[in-house]
């Protein structure tokens, strides 16, 4: 099988196109309260929702622990661009984990080795989890529907990690794969809608109106493979259609400022959204800064 990096290596022989520099970040003042999502880094989140903790799409390596994404923009950066913000004692102390693909950029090799192999383990379908499970984890579930976890329920949302034009070139195609999102809902409390590692597309149009989320966390980060016009997660744009569908949500951006090909800063998207007039509905934390729900 490819694996990404051998994808991303492929393109970048075939597609040549000059990099994005990135930017540093502006941070957010943190804010208090029970329900909360915490930043992390990356696409790494604390999700403290309905009295469980869930820690999602983990990503513990020590800062360049690993080379740049080849072929991407940036690539000469290594990865992780940024130290964990807490204690990784801090961090592992959770209930459950939710994979929402296995990109190494979202389960890496310190996550798996930091992990207590017992954690129930969430992931988007089979083959995910078996994959998991041969890294030596016991209870790996598959997400559905109608996952229950603790009184929580976890809602599989579908997604598309790329453009038409990335899924194109097969070797992309087949790292790319599939991905997916998740709803958190509990009576009495408000629903998230986890929307992964996508741009904006069919499935996003159909979870904000199915499930019309109180909360929407978007990987906004505009990651881009050389060669090929668009990106593989979410940039300005789609963040704006995400706000047009569902105006009343809160926004929160994640995915950005970590990893060498995204390219979309903070700063640049809280200037977008107040240009467009809906910066009072935009998020932008900081890693390690927590948002209370």
């Amino acid at each position: 099988m490819t694996t990404r990096r051998q994808m991303l290596a492929l393109s970048a022989s075939a597609l040549a196109a000059g990099a994005i520099p990135a930017s540093a970040q502006t941070p957010e003042v943190v804010q208090e309260g029970g329900s909360k999502i915490t930043q992390l880094r990356n696409a790494t989140l604390r999700i403290d929702y309905g009295g469980v903790r869930f820690l999602v799409d983990p990503m513990l390596a020590e800062r360049h622990a690993f080379p740049g994404f080849p072929g991407t923009a940036n690539d000469h950066e290594a990865n992780p661009m940024v130290n964990l913000p807490l204690p990784l004692p801090e961090i592992i102390n959770v209930d459950a984990v939710i994979v929402t693909h296995l990109h190494e950029d979202h389960w890496d090799p310190a996550a798996r080795d930091a992990l207590d192999k017992a954690l129930p383990i969430f992931a988007q379908n089979e083959a995910d989890a078996e994959v998991i499970r041969g890294q030596g984890f016991r209870d790996v579930r598959v997400l559905t529907e109608s996952t229950q976890f603790n009184g929580v329920r976890l809602i599989k949302t579908g997604g598309r990690h790329g453009t038409e034009a990335h899924y194109a070139v097969p070797e992309m195609a087949e790292v790319l794969g599939e991905v997916c999102g998740v709803v958190f809902h509990r009576t009495g409390e408000k629903t998230i809608y986890l929307a992964g590692d996508t741009i904006w597309n069919k499935d996003v149009a159909a979870a904000l109106s199915t499930h019309a989320p109180d909360v929407a966390i978007l990987n906004a980060g505009y990651a881009m493979v050389e060669g090929i016009d668009g990106a593989i997660i979410m940039g300005t744009e789609d963040v704006l259609r995400v706000h047009q569908a569902a105006p009343e949500a809160l926004l929160i951006a994640s995915h950005m400022e970590a990893i060498n090909h995204c390219v979309l800063t903070r700063a640049e998207l809280r200037a977008f959204a107040a240009s467009k007039g809906f910066e009072e509905k935009l998020l932008t934390p900081g890693d390690g800064e927590a948002t209370a729900i």
